[in-house]
């Protein structure tokens, strides 16, 4: 265990236990520590956003940085329950195996999911992770992020190749991101696993901030052009159903966000 960083988060979490301003000397007789440790440590949860120091009395307070992540995690953790009877109504109406995923840096991670019942099946796990832009949604979820291609590039790292299909160039994920926006499903043809394709389409907050996607997947012998379509017409809609529980209020297919795209910067 790094010591240094358990002593900051213990700090950290008896600051915010506190309720008041805190001095350095509070600190230090709280941990039994030396004042210059204690001063230390409150100035580096300063310099990275943590806490905030009074100029007038130099005491120190938590930042609303903990309200702001907080928020996004009870936020997280509450649409699955909210979301988990669209899932199902999803999985019951096409026989598919469902997920809800959300994004973590260059990954997804699956939320929630509901099996299919079918003899071939395609297979994912709750709290197991997938490249964002080998799977659909993960390309949904990067679609309505409509970030740039520097951003694109700062966010993913280099695009390696998990089967044959996989994108592997910004240009043509780039290409891609654009189409799903228009269309607003995204899709998967092998690029993850061998054998599995996937549908996904992203669900909005009352903000219109894309929070996480729906996903289907589906073995490749059951994912012919023309099913596909019926699927992503079941998925967009059950998408947007799983938004209006969360507030939204704007149609979020062909994708529209509260902020317009950003220009691609070369």
């Amino acid at each position: 265990m790094d010591s240094t960083l358990a002593k900051g988060l213990a700090a950290l979490e008896w600051m915010v236990r506190q309720q008041r301003d805190c001095r350095v000397t509070d600190l230090a007789q709280a941990f039994g520590m030396a004042r210059s440790n204690a001063h230390r440590t409150l100035q580096t949860l300063v310099e990275c956003g943590w806490a905030v120091q009074d100029p007038a009395t130099s005491a120190y307070r938590p930042s609303l940085r903990l309200f702001e992540l907080g928020s996004l995690v009870a936020e997280v953790a509450d649409i699955g329950v909210l979301l988990r009877p669209h899932l199902a109504a999803l999985a019951q109406a096409t026989g598919e195996t469902i997920h809800l995923a959300a994004l973590d840096g260059a990954e997804i991670v699956y939320l929630d999911k509901f099996d299919s019942p079918l003899p071939v099946a395609a297979y994912s796990r709750v709290g197991g992770r997938a490249a964002a832009y080998c799977v659909a949604s993960g390309k949904a979820l990067l679609a309505a992020a409509q970030l740039d291609t520097a951003a694109l590039r700062a966010r993913l790292g280099p695009l390696a190749a998990h089967t044959p299909n996989s994108i592997t160039d910004f240009d043509m994920l780039d290409a891609e991101l654009e189409r799903i926006r228009i269309r607003g499903y995204a899709e998967n043809h092998e690029e993850w696993r061998l054998g599995v394709c996937g549908l996904g389409a992203p669900v909005f907050n009352a903000r219109g901030e894309a929070i996480a996607a729906l996903g289907m997947s589906v073995p490749s012998i059951r994912f012919a052009r023309t099913q596909a379509r019926g699927l992503a017409e079941q998925v967009m809609a059950c998408a947007r159903d799983a938004s209006t529980t969360l507030g939204y209020r704007v149609n979020p297919g062909p994708m529209t966000t509260t902020t317009p795209k950003k220009r691609r910067l070369e």
